[in-house]
C-alpha cells in the first residue's frame, strides 16, 4: 500500500500544476532543441525528436520526478566533430554516402546509452554526492552564464544572407517584449501562483505580436533562417539503415566513435546528476542517481534507433518546471508529449510564438539559477574554495561542464589532501619504565607519511619505543609501508618497538608482510574497527614488495 502511494505521488501530486508546467516547458524546449540541432549540424526535426525521446523516457523512468531532459548544447558541441568526420568519410567513398555523419551519430548514441546504463548498474551515480559545494556553486554559475550567452545569438537577424545583431526598431521592440515577459514572470507570482507565470507571459506576448502584427523574430523565422524547413513532421521512424553502415566505421571505431561515445556519456551523466542534485536542493527531496543513469542510457539508445540527436538533463527547463509547480513525472511526460504534438499538429501555431518571449523566460531562468550569494560569501570562504568556485565557473564557459567539474573535483581533492597532510602530530612522553611513547594524532596516508617520518628520532630514542595510533587513522598502503619501514629502522638499531591501537585490517597486512609483527603489535580490546579500502585477502606478497 505504501509503495503504491509513493508511486502515485511521484507520478503527480497536483495534476493541474504538472500539466500547465509541462506545457510551459514544452514551449521553452522548442527553440532550445532547434538551436542545438543547428549547433550539431543536423536537421531541426532531429533535435526535436531527440528532445521528445529523452523527455518521455527520463520523465517516466528517471531518478528525479519533475526533472526535464532533452537535446543540450553541452553534448551538441561534441557531436559537431563526429558528424563532420562522418560526412567527410561518406563523400570520399567510392560510392558516396550523404549525411553519413548523422548515421554515425545514431550508432554512437547506442554506445553512449550502453555506457550510461553500465554506470547505473554499477551504482556510479552515487558519486555525485561527493562533489564539493564550491564545485556545485561554480557549476550553477557557469551554466547560468552559458544559458545567458546562448540567448544572445537570438538577437541576430539575417541581412543580405549574413547573420548580424539587431539594431534600431527591431532591437528596441525585442528588448521591450523581453522586458514585458520578465515583468509578468516577476509580478504574477505575487498575485497568484495558480497559473505558471512563464506560460502566461508567453501567451500574452504572443497575443500582442500576432494581433498587433508586429514584425518580430518568431520560432518559424528562426528555423527558416537557420536553413530548416519548419517544425512540421511525422513520428520518429526506426533507423534500420544504420545496421548496414557499421562497415563504414573500419578504423574509425576506435579513434572516433568510441572516444566520442565516452565523452558524450560522461558529459550527459555529469550534467544530469548535477542537475538532479540541484533540483533535490530546490525541492528538499532526494532523487536516485543510479536510476537516472539507466534512464538516460535507455533514452539515448532509443534516440540512436529512432533518429534523435540524444541529450541529457536540462537545468534551465528543469528549473522552469519546478518554479511553475511541476513536481511529478506527469509534468515531464506532458512536456515531451506536447513537444511531439507541436511537431505533428501544432507547427503553424507554435511557429508564430515570438523569440523574445522565450528569451525573456530564459533570462529569468538565468537570474534564478545564478548563485548570487557567491558574491557575498567569496571573501568569507577559504581561498582554496573561492579559487575552485571561480575556476569551475570559468571552465564551464570556456570548455564544457564535464571538464569543469572534473577539474574542480581534482583541485578540491588536492587541497584536501594537502591540508590533511599537515595535520599529523606526535605527542611524546617517557613512561616510568623508560619506554618512550609516541601518541600519533591525525590521518596517516600517502600525503602525510613524510611529516610522519620526521616525528621520530630513531638513533637517539631509548631501547624501548611504543607507538600509539589511538588518535590516528591508517588510511592506505602508503601508510602501511611507512609503518613497516619505521619498524625496520628501529630494529636495525637493535631497539624494541611496539605498535598499539591499529585497526584489524592494518594488523592483518603487517603480519602478512613479516611474521615478526606478531610480537611487535600489541593487542587491545579498544583497537579501531574501521577498515582499509582494500581487501586484505587480495594481498599475498610481503608488503615491502608492493610498489607503493
Amino acid at each position: 500500500m505504501i509503495l503504491g502511494q509513493t508511486t502515485r505521488k511521484n507520478f503527480t501530486q497536483n495534476p493541474k500544476n504538472d500539466i500547465l508546467s509541462g506545457l510551459t516547458v514544452a514551449l521553452a524546449l522548442v527553440p532550445e532543441a532547434v538551436a542545438f540541432a543547428f549547433v550539431a549540424g543536423v536537421d531541426p526535426l532531429v533535435g526535436l525528436y531527440g528532445a521528445f525521446m529523452m523527455g518521455i523516457v527520463t520523465a517516466l523512468f528517471g531518478g528525479r520526478p519533475g526533472m526535464i531532459s532533452g537535446a543540450t548544447g553541452a553534448m551538441a558541441v561534441v557531436m559537431v566533430h563526429l558528424i563532420k568526420k562522418g560526412n567527410d568519410v561518406g563523400l570520399a567513398m567510392d560510392a558516396p554516402i550523404e549525411n553519413l555523419g548523422l548515421q554515425w551519430l545514431f550508432i554512437t548514441l547506442l554506445f553512449v546509452g550502453g555506457i550510461q546504463i553500465l554506470a547505473g548498474v554499477f551504482k556510479l551515480g552515487k558519486f555525485v554526492r561527493l562533489i564539493p559545494h564550491p564545485v556545485m556553486m561554480g557549476f550553477v554559475n557557469g551554466l547560468a552564464i552559458v544559458i545567458f550567452l546562448s540567448q544572445l545569438g537570438l538577437f541576430k537577424e539575417t541581412v543580405d544572407g549574413e547573420k548580424v545583431f539587431m539594431t534600431g526598431t527591431a532591437l528596441y521592440t525585442m528588448l521591450g517584449l523581453i522586458a514585458l515577459t520578465m515583468g509578468i514572470m516577476y509580478g504574477l507570482p505575487k498575485l497568484t501562483k495558480k497559473i505558471p507565470a512563464a506560460l502566461l507571459a508567453i501567451i500574452v506576448v504572443a497575443t500582442i505580436t500576432i494581433f498587433g502584427k508586429l514584425d518580430v523574430s518568431t520560432v518559424g523565422s528562426f528555423i527558416r533562417d537557420g536553413g530548416g524547413e519548419g517544425l512540421q513532421g511525422g513520428l520518429p521512424t526506426f533507423q534500420d539503415q544504420i545496421f548496414g553502415l557499421f562497415n563504414t566505421l573500419d578504423g574509425h571505431f576506435l579513434n572516433v566513435i568510441l572516444p566520442t561515445a565516452f565523452i558524450l556519456a560522461a558529459i550527459g551523466l555529469i550534467e544530469s546528476l548535477m542537475t538532479l542534485n540541484l533540483i533535490d536542493d530546490m525541492t528538499e527531496t532526494r532523487g536516485n542517481g543510479n536510476r537516472e543513469c539507466i534512464a538516460q542510457g535507455g533514452a539515448n539508445i532509443l534516440n540512436g534507433f529512432f533518429g534523435g540527436m540524444g541529450g541529457c538533463a536540462m537545468i534551465g527547463q528543469s528549473i522552469i518546471n519546478v518554479d511553475s509547480g511541476g513536481r511529478g513525472r506527469l509534468s515531464g511526460a506532458i512536456a515531451a508529449i506536447a513537444l511531439l504534438c507541436f511537431v505533428l499538429f501544432g507547427a503553424p501555431l507554435i511557429e508564430q510564438i515570438p523569440i523574445a518571449a522565450l528569451v525573456g523566460v530564459m533570462f529569468m531562468v538565468v537570474i534564478g539559477t545564478f548563485a548570487w550569494s557567491s558574491f557575498r560569501i567569496i571573501r568569507k570562504i577559504p581561498l582554496s574554495d573561492a579559487i575552485v568556485l571561480i575556476a569551475v565557473s570559468a571552465i564551464t564557459v570556456w570548455k564544457d561542464l564535464a571538464v569543469a567539474v572534473i577539474a574542480g573535483v581534482i583541485i578540491s581533492a588536492l587541497v584536501f589532501a594537502w591540508k590533511n597532510a599537515t595535520m599529523i602530530r606526535a605527542r611524546k612522553r617517557i613512561q616510568p619504565n623508560g619506554t618512550k611513547t609516541y601518541e600519533i594524532w591525525g590521518p596517516l596516508f600517502f600525503g602525510s607519511i613524510q611529516n610522519f617520518n620526521t616525528k621520530f628520532d630513531v638513533k637517539n630514542d631509548p631501547e624501548k619505543v611504543e607507538i600509539d595510533f589511538v588518535e590516528s587513522r591508517v588510511s592506505d598502503h602508503s601508510a602501511l609501508e611507512a609503518i613497516f619501514n619505521l619498524v625496520n629502522k628501529y630494529e636495525a638499531e637493535g631497539k624494541s618497538i611496539k605498535l598499539k591501537h591499529l585497526s584489524e585490517d592494518c594488523k592483518i597486512l603487517l603480519r602478512k608482510a613479516s611474521p615478526k609483527f606478531e610480537e611487535v603489535i600489541i593487542e587491545d580490546i579498544d583497537d579501531p574497527r574501521y577498515h582499509l579500502a582494500a581487501d586484505p585477502e587480495k594481498f599475498t606478497k610481503p608488503l615491502s614488495e608492493y610498489n607503493i
